[in-house]
């Protein structure tokens, strides 16, 4: 196989809580199903990350409360 252009999702930050994603053509050295593999990848981390912070802010939200009473 040889390898192809993909377009892959870079993520940015446009602000605290949400994502950007922003488009790029991009020619990676590596076989289309490896490249979609890795898009699969990154997609799953950024969906974990996401996850992770709205569990931090729900955590801070629920130490505040405790906290006021």
């Amino acid at each position: 196989m040889t390898s192809q252009v993909l377009t892959p999702i870079r993520s940015t930050a446009s602000d605290s809580t949400s994502t950007v994603a922003v488009l790029e053509n991009v020619k990676l050295p590596y076989q289309v199903d490896h490249q979609v593999e890795l898009l699969h990848l990154r997609a799953e981390v950024e969906a974990l990350l996401q996850q992770l912070q709205t569990l931090k802010q729900q955590r801070l939200v629920s130490e505040q409360d405790a906290s006021d009473c």
